[in-house]
């Protein structure tokens, strides 16, 4: 997508990034008459380290901005089956469904497809979307804030950077959570610890993944999943400890030649995990391996100096459950419906009660919404990076297959979104 700035230069609300989150947030506001301008520092379209997988929970909202129907031809199948690879252990199990009346399934698609409809639908409905654009610096002022970045903007065959300002409102913080930065909502420096999570993507052509299953797999240090994302195309992503991770890279405490850090998760996932073998057999890797990391899941916080916090910046689940794509929309959606409700009070000229209001009840719906969901994601991610403990888990899964459609219902997969 190319630079789409208008000659404003004043704002309701500046958001933050323009992944699902931060997009979904532009579409609702833009769509209710607010002034919106979506800062995003990537080009897009866009590969990114994710699942991919968007729960059926999610649809009937992607509906509702009228994105839905074009993303389901870059889809892959419905997705009616959850699986469980684990050592030698392989079993599957009916997916859980809301059944709703636009979309009964969850499907996967690549985020180079989403991320493109979400914020060329944002500036359809009159964002003004400013790609490629770093915040640099955002300063309050009496009547808002003032924020400051870099524009790449072209001139004649190179790429220049561009000091660039302007005021809004209200600012929503969107940026994800995996990127440190210079504004006070993005992460700190956190010490470097052996438990640490660092995630990897790929695309494989050519596998054997049954049609509509979405394995769960477990090796000792890490998870993963797999699952169709269109264009006939597997979709591996995985997260695995620091120290899991070195030891892969300096087998048997070998310091020759390190394997690079993909490469050697991926080797340690395959001898651990039968059922990834069997579908990745005589598949051929499509791109390069994308990483990113350390990632610490968690609650962190959702509202900041007066700054809203949305997706993976105010609170991420371990990507054990899938629902990462779906939390990030969600959470938008819930802080847009009390924006929206309280329009008048929040663009006023002293709106820091409303905006304090705003924030108790964002964060109130929000944990009613998926506190419960980032807890079970870390109990179930931590038992499953343990070998024996992970074996247990097979035990039972064996025993009880259904467990894992309960599973799966336990991580939200058929929890539609309530504003109330």
């Amino acid at each position: 997508m190319t630079m789409n700035v208008s000659n404003k230069s004043a704002y309701d609300v500046l958001i933050v990034g323009g992944g699902p989150a931060g997009a979904t947030a532009a579409i609702l506001l833009a769509m209710a008459g607010w002034r919106v301008a979506v800062a995003e520092k990537k080009a897009f379209p866009r590969r990114k380290v994710c699942g991919e997988f968007v729960s059926a929970t999610s649809w009937p909202l992607l509906h509702q901005l009228r994105v839905a129907e074009p993303l389901l031809a870059h889809c892959g199948p419905e997705i009616r089956c959850v699986g469980f690879y684990a050592g030698e252990t392989m079993l599957s199990a009916k997916m859980p469904s809301p059944r709703t009346h636009l979309q009964a399934w969850g499907r996967a698609l690549g985020r180079e497809h989403l991320d493109l409809a979400l914020l060329a639908r944002a500036a359809e409905v009159g964002a003004d979307v400013m790609q490629p654009w770093t915040v640099c610096h955002i300063d309050r002022i009496a009547d808002g804030y003032v924020c400051s970045g870099v524009v790449a903007k072209r001139q004649g065959s190179s790429t220049v950077p561009t000091a660039s300002q302007l005021r809004a409102r209200i600012v929503i913080a969107a940026h994800g959570s995996w990127e440190p930065g210079s504004i006070a909502t993005q992460n700190l420096s956190y010490p470097m610890l052996a438990s640490d999570l660092f995630a990897f993507k790929a695309h494989f052509h050519g596998g054997h993944l049954p049609s509509g299953l979405m394995p769960l797999m477990l090796f000792p240090g890490g998870y993963g999943g797999m699952v169709q994302s269109g264009g006939e195309r597997v979709t591996l992503s995985c997260c695995i400890r620091r120290d899991a991770l070195e030891q892969c890279r300096h087998p048997g405490g070998d310091l020759g030649e390190r394997p690079r850090a993909a490469e050697a998760a991926f080797e340690h996932i395959q001898g651990s995990c039968r059922g990834v073998r069997e579908a990745l057999t005589g598949a051929t890797l499509n791109g390069a391996w994308l990483s990113t990391g350390p990632i610490r899941p968690g609650i962190r916080r959702f509202a900041h100096e007066g700054i809203f916090i949305i997706g993976n910046a105010a609170a991420e689940a371990h990507p054990i459950v899938a629902e990462g794509i779906s939390m990030a929309i969600q959470s938008a959606w819930l802080l847009c419906g009390h924006l929206i409700a309280r329009k008048s009070a929040v663009l006023a000229s002293r709106p820091n009660e409303t905006v304090a209001a705003i924030a108790r009840d964002y964060e109130r719906g929000w944990r009613k919404q998926f506190a419960m969901r980032i807890r079970a994601a870390a109990c179930l991610a931590q038992l499953g990076m343990r070998p024996a403990t992970a074996k247990v888990i097979g035990s039972l899964l064996q025993r009880t297959p259904t467990m894992l459609t309960l599973g799966a219902r336990w991580s939200g997969k058929t929890r539609s979104l309530r504003l109330t």
